[in-house]
């Protein structure tokens, strides 16, 4: 789980504080971008924001609660897919992911959400994997539905993100609908 491959040249890898500058800079270049997308821009500001927020996955990461993952093209960060929470005894996890808009139309979160939600199945034993995003993200409904996931309705003024509430759509996949689909559409 900690490194995998999602093509010839892009590849899923363990983040951790060390990454700061790199998520930073990434983040820095698409933050008008990711901040109509997702809550990443708002928890990294500057330096300190990603160093904190890598600390605190990493955290996770030793308490078997949390993983954040690097999506890496050609070397370069360019998103991450992660384990928004991970609860080894209720048998249930939400990922998430965020790419950059270069990095889009390669299937790139798909593929790393497909690998984690498949080790966490398959090897972990979860039995409930939900993601949940904003009604408006066209890109995260649409990956929800490739991950066979199915729409379980909207949370209302869950989320705050730059100050303001706003709804969430949650999506899931349950252990016995889960074949981990093939990753190009047909």
């Amino acid at each position: 789980m900690f490194s995998f491959p999602l093509d010839d040249d892009a590849e899923l890898r363990l983040l951790g504080p060390w990454h700061a500058e790199a998520l930073f800079a990434c983040v820095e270049e698409n933050r008008e971008y990711l901040a109509s997308r997702t809550f990443i821009a708002d928890r990294v500001r500057d330096l300190t924001g990603a160093r904190r927020l890598l600390q605190e996955y990493t955290r996770q990461h030793v308490r078997d609660t949390g993983h954040y993952g690097g999506i890496w093209l050609n070397g370069h960060l360019v998103g991450a897919a992660m384990f928004r929470s991970f609860d080894p005894c209720m048998a249930t996890a939400e990922v998430g992911a965020w790419l950059v808009p270069e990095a889009h139309g390669r299937r790139l979160a798909t593929q790393a959400l497909r690998h984690l939600i498949d080790w966490a199945i398959n090897q972990r034993g979860i039995q409930r994997v939900q993601l949940q995003t904003s009604p408006r993200n066209t890109h995260g409904r649409s990956l929800a539905r490739r991950l066979g996931m199915t729409y379980e309705g909207t949370l209302r003024s869950a989320v705050m993100v730059n100050g303001v509430r706003h709804d969430s759509d949650v999506w899931a996949v349950l252990a016995h609908e889960w074949s981990a689909p093939p990753t190009e559409e047909k």
